[in-house]
């Protein structure tokens, strides 16, 4: 077995050099980097990534993010561009070539190409003398003092510092576009995330008959309402209007105190001003609030009148957590 000191050693320098360089780039958001992230949002078109090798890699990744984020972009691979595949670039399409070098000979190909066909040019690139910055319209700068590689030659600081620049320009045209966490619902409907984003506390509540006694309905008919409608506690309501909750820790409670089972009300073990939900709120709201008060269900209400109950176990069913 490797020695756990070196192995900590080497993994510790990693992360301490990629996060220096990432905290670096804060130097290139100027002017240029604002002009750039002005030209997408102009732009009628579409954001085309490209890139060769691990670079590549990250324009996919980034293409994913501005799709998800609502920039519109998509992923040409810079080898099968000039084999072909440039007819992916529209005329209102704004191109950005992401490479460390610039002096790749696939980049070196592309770029005449690109800009023979008018479309404006974007070189995220590490090299501001390379042949991609001195022909590029604009530059997004994510240069690096060195690969944590300690060869200094497989990307890896130079990477990360490409992938964070991208994430900022997303941000930033998130921000400027002033997209919701509505807008990024609805291109993320599926999975945990998406579930948050969209789904009510009405989509998860038990749609059986709710639980519900009255205040002077005797505390052993309580016990049975919770035990039947099994969500491990009942609203306590007076014709329209909701009094309180009667959980089971209630009952509990009650039966620790000896009260008389025979005289004992919902109304004198009820907690009043219980915590309530519209039905429309998000579930993830439902959650918060148990877990902010340490319970395990939410009354939901629907204009003010009880309409059921909530329970943590609802929310966790439908696999938001």
């Amino acid at each position: 077995m490797k020695n756990h000191t070196s192995i900590t050693s080497s993994a510790r320098k990693t992360l301490l050099l990629e996060a220096e360089a990432v905290s670096g780039l804060t130097a290139y958001i100027n002017e240029a980097f604002t002009e750039v992230v002005n030209l997408i949002l102009s732009s009628p078109g579409r954001v085309v990534f490209t890139g060769i090798g691990k670079s590549a890699n990250i324009a996919n990744k980034l293409v994913a993010t501005f799709n998800s984020t609502g920039t519109p972009a998509l992923f040409m691979h810079a080898a099968d561009a000039i084999h072909g595949d440039l007819g992916i670039v529209q005329p209102d399409d704004v191109v950005i070539c992401i490479s460390k070098s610039g002096n790749s000979p696939e980049i070196k190909a592309l770029v005449p190409l690109v800009k023979s066909m008018g479309n404006t040019l974007i070189g995220m690139v590490g090299n501001l003398d390379s042949f991609l910055a001195q022909r590029a319209d604009h530059i997004v700068n994510t240069t690096v003092d060195k690969e944590a590689c300690p060869n200094n030659l497989a990307p890896t600081t130079s990477t990360t510092a490409q992938l964070a620049m991208g994430d900022a320009i997303a941000v930033a045209l998130m921000e400027e576009r002033g997209f919701t966490a509505n807008d990024f619902a609805q291109y993320h409907p599926g999975g945990a995330l998406g579930k948050r984003l969209y789904t009510t506390v009405a989509d998860v509540m038990s749609k059986e008959e709710p639980p519900v006694v009255s205040p002077q309905t005797p505390v052993r008919e309580v016990i049975i309402e919770i035990s039947e409608k099994r969500l491990g506690a009942t609203a306590v309501v007076e014709g329209d209007e909701l009094l309180g909750i009667v959980t089971d820790g209630d009952v509990r409670r009650m039966l620790q105190k000896d009260l008389d089972l025979k005289t004992t009300l919902a109304a004198d073990i009820m907690s009043r001003s219980p915590k309530t939900l519209a039905h429309d709120q998000l579930a993830v709201d439902a959650f918060h609030m148990m877990e902010a008060n340490s319970i395990t269900q939410v009354l939901v209400v629907e204009d003010g009148k009880y309409k059921g109950i909530v329970h943590l176990h609802d929310i966790l069913r439908e696999g938001i957590f």
